[in-house]
């Protein structure tokens, strides 16, 4: 199955499902200090383990 989100206003196939924490880890966006919005929405770093990306979700 493939995921497709947009990350910084760039689109990005996933070829499998992943939490924030990976999504950051896999794109290599974890420079310096960061915050994390899926759809708007802030999600706080001690929820990055368990807050999963869905298709068509938009973070920035």
């Amino acid at each position: 199955m493939v995921l497709t989100v947009t990350v910084n206003g760039v689109e990005h196939a996933l070829d499998s499902p992943c939490t924030v924490e990976e999504l950051v880890r896999r794109l290599d966006l974890a420079r310096g200090a960061y915050a994390v919005e899926v759809n708007r929405r802030l999600v706080p770093r001690r929820d990055h383990p368990g807050h999963r990306i869905a298709d068509h979700d938009v973070v920035e």
